[in-house]
């Protein structure tokens, strides 16, 4: 650094690092501004770089440096007090608290020496004349720490009693405190009442709400408060990420994931964080940080991951099993440290409590991405009402196992394949009758899926040789079919033809029964759907081998309907074909765009399926009526349908079809408008896509819906937390470009409520780089305008006049006059902030002005009123009429603006009447639309008011300010209310004035 800055930088600069990130190149950065303000030999340059100093420390990991600077001040306080003004005076008391507490953080400090710092603070508070409200909340602290709580109970009392003054902390960090204490005596419902102002926002400070986010999450598992466990998980996570002095907190979140089944989570949470494992400076936050990875580790280990490798402290690799021992050395050595200088076993106490923590809930779904460790130890507790294959506990003996094992295939139970498996294992080395044999093959082939043809014709010849023609004839039949899945359908559509007509031969002389023949002929209507299917996706739908195979697959359908018709009642198999007979006529009528029809079949398939007791078959239906319900407009069935589909999969369904179906009811409720809802049920389609190991595919896509839905319940930060999480799987191939765009836009929209406005501008950038090759541009403009707006939020002026400019080429390209002529007058406010300037700023809005007028002329002189002649909205002329107002409106206010608050004379004036000029014309345009223009003229005239009364004439100003109240006089509303207080105001300012 070459030459001596004078005050005025220095302060500057010292604001400049004040809002730098926190970490050790803001506090490297005090040090050296203290070594300037030294070379000034102004004493009060020195006092507010230590104080500096001491603020950048104490919210760092270096917390244990603070105590130089600050016995530097209180030295100078004591000999040269007239060298603090009267914020440093203020602060240098209000630091008294940080020091309490800093103390207490460091245990090489003596507990003498912090009791007899509470003293210090308690006679220089009397001296100063303030409350000892932060005293006794210093005592609290100090007294909850040693877990003396008699005497933190007392403390607290006190702390409460006291009068609040310039030394209380502020209301957010009090309510912090206030509840963390009711948590920590098992009072979680009192906490959570008393942190809720600063939870909604009542109370806000640098940093709260984040702490209390924090320290939330605990006492809601306990409640069993889930969903907003999550939702401050979120939140609260995202607002502590970035800032180094938040380890406890970050712990906390730490400690939730490793407590509600988010283990790997937590894992990627200590990933972002390597210096929390060694940051000395404050212990007593590293021993929290510590004991929650002790927490985490074990609970890796008892999952059966110690072998996992994991984050952990620099220079060598760590896995689970490791690390839990590491750390939970260091905790609890660190926690002796601490105890042995209180003088108590409390810290170690709470230590080990911390570290053998539970969990609450096993899995609590998070709607980010993060896939849960696999183990072998944890395993999805089997519902109650699933039934259970024989073999499942204490081995049975063969024929028992072959009775469970029919009694499932009667009951067309999908744990049947299984239980013929357990028959399969325990035959072995056991001789077999050839039936049993040919029912083993025949249901392993059902497990194989389209790899069981050749297993079903084993079956076929077993079945024949055990002397049953009509079920080889079935397995046969089940065999084409699972060819035609594989190969094609022209082989098997022939082999169904056959067996068909020997099947029914053979029934109609008694040589089988319905189940066996109905098998047959569902393989054949099975085969000729798939036919269909095959026509579609070639893209013959809509000819006429396509019509043909339509016609055979509803004849087909229709026959097996009238054989089991008469004998639904008998069979459980035979209600089930009858119940899938109905849903391949809806699933036809249907693709006929036959709605109705669609709907009666369907529903009546479901109905089937349901009463022969196999719900889990009419899951797809549910779905598929679903879908048409709300083809049809009708939401209301749609739910239900979607609802009843989830409630029929029980047990069954493998967890990408849960993911499948939540997603389809996320939709369906997000139509409807039930946000709140809709937004669960996306959040269990991403659990369930995890699950899937879909976390990439569905999992992306249901977590870009959840987002959606979040930001539009106005969550902006957990919307933003899930949508950050879903982008990186978004793919333009498999969800297409328009699912890219749509999510950057959100987060725009997210992170600019969150005030991170160059963040949002990126997003916007990088959506608008793919909208820009689509074929309709207005996207593209309006994510440039949104850019725009954004970086001239974060002070980037010359970018955004750059994004405006690009907004402003495409807003004209089509022909949108409503937004050339904002992305202009945004232009031009920008270019007031560069080296362009009022001149070009004066230019752009001339520009403005007159493509406003010429549209306008335009619109006059289309024989329709509009200017591209196609037909407008009736209110097409007034909305351009507005839209000139308003920029004559901002013209003025533009203008006025440029004069700067010590520019005197003719220049001033000059400006001053400019401005007036604009205001004045944009009171004659608002004044044109009549009572739809009443609030914007008003507006304009009182505009005109403080103008004339800046340039001398408080008579004019007086006039224009009774001609608002004139106006205003007989309307109601928020509006009309504003402007007549205005009004009087100016009017109680003017009158009686010299001039004019």
């Amino acid at each position: 650094m070459s030459g001596a800055m004078d005050f005025d930088t220095l302060r500057q600069e010292m604001a400049d690092n004040h809002e730098q990130p926190e970490g050790p190149a803001r506090n490297a950065r005090a040090e050296q501004l203290l070594v300037e303000a030294e070379k000034l030999n102004i004493p009060l340059a020195v006092v507010e770089a230590l104080g500096h100093q001491l603020k950048v420390y104490n919210y760092s990991s270096e917390k244990d440096k603070m105590f130089v600077p600050f016995a530097r001040l209180l030295r100078m306080w004591d000999e040269h007090p007239e060298d603090f003004d009267e914020y440093e005076i203020h602060s240098l008391h209000w630091v008294f608290k940080w020091m309490s507490a800093g103390m207490l953080d460091q245990p090489h400090i003596p507990l003498a020496s912090i009791e007899k710092w509470l003293g210090e603070m308690e006679r220089r508070y009397r001296l100063a004349g303030h409350s000892e409200r932060a005293v006794r909340g210093a005592e609290f602290s100090v007294a909850a720490h040693l877990g003396d709580l008699a005497r933190a109970d007392r403390a607290y009392a006190a702390w409460l009693a006291a009068d609040r003054d310039s030394m209380a902390d502020c209301h957010a960090c009090e309510l912090h405190s206030q509840g963390w204490w009711r948590a920590e005596r098992d009072a979680d419902a009192e906490a959570l009442d008393l942190w809720a102002p600063v939870l909604e926002g009542a109370y806000t400070c640098a940093h709260e709400p984040h702490t209390v986010l924090a320290s939330s999450l605990l006492p809601l598992l306990r409640l069993g408060r889930l969903q907003e466990a999550r939702a401050h998980h979120l939140r609260g996570f995202r607002l502590v990420r970035a800032m180094e002095s938040m380890r406890g907190a970050y712990a906390d979140h730490v400690e939730f994931c490793a407590l509600s089944g988010n283990e790997a989570r937590a894992l990627e949470l200590l990933a972002e964080r390597p210096a929390y494992f060694t940051d000395s400076g404050d212990p007593r936050s590293k021993l929290d940080f510590m004991a929650v990875v002790a927490l985490l580790m074990d609970r890796l280990t008892l999952l059966g991951l110690g072998g996992q490798t994991v984050p952990g402290p620099a220079g060598r690799a760590w896995t689970a099993a490791e690390l839990a021992v590491h750390a939970r050395e260091e905790t609890l050595a660190l926690a002796a440290r601490f105890d042995s200088r209180n003088g108590t076993p409390y810290v170690s106490e709470r230590a080990r409590a911390r570290m053998d923590r539970a969990p609450l809930v096993d899995r609590l779904p998070l709607g980010v991405r993060s896939a849960r460790p696999a183990s072998a130890g944890r395993a999805e507790p089997a519902p109650e009402h699933r039934p259970r294959a024989a073999g499942a506990g204490a081995a049975p003996d063969l024929p028992a196992l072959l009775a469970e094992a029919r009694r499932l295939s009667g009951l067309r139970s999908p744990d049947a394949v299984e239980a013929w498996a357990a028959v399969s294992r325990a035959a072995e080395g056991h001789e077999l009758t050839v039936r049993d044999r040919a029912e083993i093959a025949d249901h392993e082939a059902m497990g194989r899926g389209p790899e069981g043809s050749g297993l079903f014709r084993r079956a076929a010849e077993l079945y024949e040789e055990a002397g049953d023609p009509g079920e080889a004839l079935a397995a046969r039949a089940r065999a084409a079919y699972v060819h035609a899945l594989s190969a094609g359908t022209e082989e098997a559509l022939a082999e169904t033809a056959e067996l068909y007509e020997e099947v029914l031969a053979l029934h109609a002389r008694g040589g089988t029964g319905v189940p066996q023949t109905a098998s047959v002929l569902i393989g054949r209507a099975r085969t000729w759907m798939h036919r269909v299917d095959e026509l579609e996706s070639a893209g013959e739908a809509a000819g006429p081998d396509a019509a043909a195979a339509t016609r055979t697959a509803g004849a087909a359908a229709r026959e097996l309907l009238a054989l089991v018709g008469p004998h639904v009642g008998e069979d459980v198999a035979l209600a089930s074909r009858a119940a899938e007979a109905r849903a391949m006529l809806g699933e036809l009528a249907g693709r006929a765009d036959d709605a109705e029809a669609a709907v009666e079949h369907l529903s009546a398939a479901v109905d089937g399926f349901v009463s022969a007791g196999l719900p889990w078959f009419a899951v797809e239906y549910d779905s598929r009526l679903a879908g048409i319900a709300m083809q049809l407009g009708d939401v209301g069935a749609a739910e239900r349908a979607a609802r009843a589909a989830l409630e029929h999969a029980g047990a069954y369904l493998e967890p990408m079809g849960h993911a499948q179906l939540h997603l389809q009811l996320a939709e369906i409720l997000g139509a409807g408008g039930q946000l709140g809802p809709a937004a669960e049920q996306a959040l269990e389609a991403a659990h369930w896509a995890d699950e899937a190991g879909e976390a990439g595919t569905l999992g992306a896509w249901a977590r870009h819906q959840l987002g959606g839905l979040l930001l539009r319940r106005r969550r902006w930060a957990e919307a933003a937390e899930v949508l950050e999480s879903a982008l990186p799987d978004l793919t333009a191939e498999m969800h297409g470009d328009g699912a890219i765009v749509q999510t950057r836009w959100w987060l725009g929209d997210c992170l600019t409520e969150l005030g991170e406005h160059r963040e949002a501008a990126g997003h916007w950038l990088r959506a608008a780089d793919i909208a820009r090759h689509w074929p309709e541009q207005h996207d593209h403009a309006m994510l440039a305008h949104l850019a725009a707006e954004a970086l001239g939020h974060a002070g980037l002026a010359d970018r955004a006049e750059q994004a405006y400019a690009r907004a402003g080429d495409l807003w004209r390209a089509l022909g949108n006059v409503h937004g050339l002529v904002r992305s202009l007058r945004a232009r031009a406010w920008a270019a007031t902030r560069t080296e362009a300037g009022l001149d070009a700023a004066r230019e752009l809005m001339e520009t403005a002005v007159r493509a406003c007028e010429s549209a306008l002329r335009a619109e006059s002189a289309s024989p329709s009123g509009s200017a591209t002649g196609a037909p407008e909205d009736e209110d097409a002329r007034e909305r351009l009429v507005a839209e000139l107002g308003h920029t004559h409106r901002q013209f003025g206010d533009l203008v006025a603006r440029s004069v700067s608050g010590d520019e005197e004379g003719a220049s001033a004036g000059a400006a001053l009447e400019e401005a007036l000029a604009h205001v004045t014309r944009a009171i004659a345009v608002f004044t044109s639309l009549g009572d739809d223009g009443v609030g914007a003229r008003t507006g304009a005239e009182l505009a005109a008011g403080w103008l004339e009364a800046d340039l001398g004439r408080p008579v004019a100003a007086a006039a224009r300010a009774r001609a608002v109240l004139s106006v205003c006089a007989g309307l109601d509303g928020e509006t009309a209310g504003a402007r007549r207080t205005e009004a009087e105001r100016m009017l109680g300012l003017v009158e009686g004035l010299p001039g004019d």
